[in-house]
């Protein structure tokens, strides 16, 4: 069954809300030395990335609206396939200067006036459009 395109985008806010709630309070040193909250905020950009990515093949007009949408998903491909030399002050960069505002973009986009909005549940479950 094919997702709806706009679950891509519920897909992203929700990892980035995830990678917010991860490192809050932490200091670089802090998020370093922890493998546990590393590997859990890589596994939230490779959501982002991929959701992004398939948002590319099944509606391209609404992936390009996502500003720097082929940089997140180059970023998430450095992620699965450069693990073993991925530069861990490169992730903590990222999520200081470019996740609050992809997060507000993706927010507001996911908002803006005249456009469908869409409620959905866990994967497990069938979405609901209102």
């Amino acid at each position: 069954m094919r997702r709806e395109p706009l679950a891509y985008l519920w897909d992203v806010r929700e990892a980035a809300g995830r990678i917010s709630e991860f490192v809050h309070g932490l200091q670089f040193e802090q998020f370093h030395s922890n493998t546990l909250v590393r590997s859990a905020v890589e596994r939230q950009f490779e959501i982002v990335g991929e959701a992004l990515s398939q948002l590319s093949k099944v509606e391209p007009s609404l992936a390009s609206r996502v500003p720097d949408c082929r940089r997140i998903v180059a970023f998430r491909n450095v992620l699965i396939h450069g693990y073993a030399v991925l530069d861990h002050q490169l992730v903590w960069r990222v999520i200081q200067e470019n996740l609050p505002e992809g997060r507000r973009r993706v927010a507001a986009h996911r908002a803006r006036p005249g456009k469908r909005r869409l409620t959905y549940r866990r994967a497990s479950q069938p979405a609901v459009t209102a």
